[in-house]
């Protein structure tokens, strides 16, 4: 048994306890039946979806800072029909996707879109994993619906991972707790992306997916986790295809000794002897209020002085190996990969998101993975000139693009060009789903990685697309 299934039947059975969600005899909707029970999803527009699914135990009370539990079943059928809350966080003002509902520390849940009516065959699966700087992000805003995408005949799977303190978190005592258990600690979030995957590809099939075409899809933090993904002895196996949307250059430094610093630290904001025997005990009876302590993404930008009380992603060996190196070494799932980003993202051309997009696409088409690299110039038409469109498109503009939501982002403000410009980078992400070649009839021809010439297609500011090599490569 894996380190992620051991654990004991006390807190084992507190967390089945905790987890006994809603349920309802429904006499409407479709059901299925996964490990755990049945579920009555809704139908909409030509697609059926299930939400608020648990596909693990609610990390709460002593499951605080565990990896996470399986989730206990359920009798009758549950109702799964609206978004559960997404992980605690303090939001972001200016985020690009606000989120739709509630945080609460309870927070992991899938959602699953599908084609409605009897699904003939095994679907190919895109799973989304939401970006927001590991602090911020959840499954829930409007943009994230995997409806549209379903449309085009692929089942879509999105679900909450922890963010924050509740998500990234060392201490010593944790480490204590490790090395009696087995069982890693301070990537959390990580370890709630592994369980997932897991949960899909035990229990997609009942949703019509392939749980054999499973296609990993990041943006941003997202990007890095599937970075992570690839990279992870944890997730090897979990699916068959990744993409990865300004997800930096792979590069992780961050290690257990300096998450502890920080959780020493914020021990210490929070009025805790760090020394104490008990000071882990103290820390988990914080509320999740006092845990989350206000921290968004605006701490990386407005930290002040004093040592940091947060973590990011650290390198284990375990869950995180630093997918850099992993890269360059050869030591990784070698499945097709797409990879890009916006041509103003977070450093400029020659920053870790562009450049550092280019570099994994070198890297990993040198190991002979078949690598489709791309860069997305478009901006919507009402936000052309505007703040920081002014440069080209910012970091995660994209995505409504991607998902084919722009219109529920722009609103009335959605112009032609803009739909145009959705359904041509959709069509492109649902081939790449169901194929692993984003090419298909009526498209412009996206060419396949060449390392020297730094192959690429362009979603250029007019709305149209254009290959050839990278300009920016030299």
């Amino acid at each position: 048994m894996s380190y992620m299934g051991k654990f004991t039947k006390t807190v084992l059975s507190m967390a089945i306890l905790a987890a006994a969600g809603p349920v309802l005899a429904g006499t409407t909707g479709p059901e299925v039946t996964v490990a755990n029970g049945t579920l009555q999803g809704s139908v909409s527009d030509g697609v059926a979806s299930f939400k608020g699914i648990p596909y693990a135990a609610p990390p709460i009370g002593n499951l605080r800072w565990h990896a996470p539990q399986p989730a206990a079943s359920w009798s009758g059928v549950r109702l799964a029909t609206k978004y559960e809350p997404d992980c605690k966080q303090t939001p972001f003002p200016s985020d690009a996707a606000p989120l739709g509902v509630k945080t609460a520390e309870n927070c992991l849940y899938a959602n699953v879109w599908r084609p409605a009516g009897d699904v003939h065959g095994k679907l190919p699966v895109m799973v989304w994993i939401y970006g927001g700087g590991f602090m911020n992000g959840g499954s829930s805003p409007p943009t994230y619906t995997g409806a549209d995408l379903a449309k085009k005949g692929i089942v879509v799977v999105s679900f909450n991972y922890r963010v924050g303190r509740f998500g990234f978190f060392g201490f010593p005592q944790l480490e204590k707790e490790e090395a009696a258990s087995g069982e890693p600690r301070v990537n959390f979030g990580l370890m709630d992306q592994v369980a997932a995957l897991k949960w899909i590809k035990h229990n997609v099939a009942a949703f019509g997916g392939n749980p054999n075409d499973i296609t990993v899809v990041g943006q941003s933090a997202g990007g890095m986790s599937v970075n992570v993904l690839l990279t992870s002895p944890e997730s090897r196996g979990l699916f068959e295809k990744a993409v990865i949307w300004s997800g930096s250059n792979g590069q992780m430094h961050l290690t257990p000794a300096q998450a502890d610093a920080a959780g020493i630290a914020f021990a210490k904001k929070m009025g805790i002897n760090p020394d104490s025997p008990d000071a882990l005990k103290q820390l988990r009876a914080l509320s999740a209020n006092q845990v989350d302590d206000g921290l968004n993404m605006m701490a990386l930008f407005k930290r002040g002085k004093g040592p940091a009380t947060f973590t990011m992603p650290v390198v284990d060996g375990k869950v995180n190996v630093g997918p850099w190196s992993a890269y360059q070494s050869g030591n990784f799932a070698k499945v097709p990969v797409m990879i890009g980003a916006t041509n103003a993202d977070m450093g400029g051309r020659d920053g870790f998101m562009i450049k550092g997009a280019r570099d994994i696409a070198t890297t990993l088409t040198k190991q002979g993975v078949p690598v489709y690299y791309y860069r997305f110039d478009y901006v919507a038409s009402s936000m052309q000139g505007q703040g920081w469109y002014k440069q080209g498109a910012p970091h995660a503009s994209d995505i409504p693009f991607w998902f084919d939501t722009e219109a529920i982002k722009y609103g009335k403000k959605t112009t032609i060009r803009d739909r145009e410009v959705g359904k041509l980078a959709s069509n492109y992400l649902v081939n790449f789903v169901k194929t692993g070649n984003p090419n298909g009839k009526g498209l412009h021809e996206w060419p396949i990685y060449n390392a020297d010439k730094h192959s690429m297609l362009t979603f250029t500011a007019k709305g149209g697309v254009i290959s050839g090599s990278d300009p920016w490569s030299k």
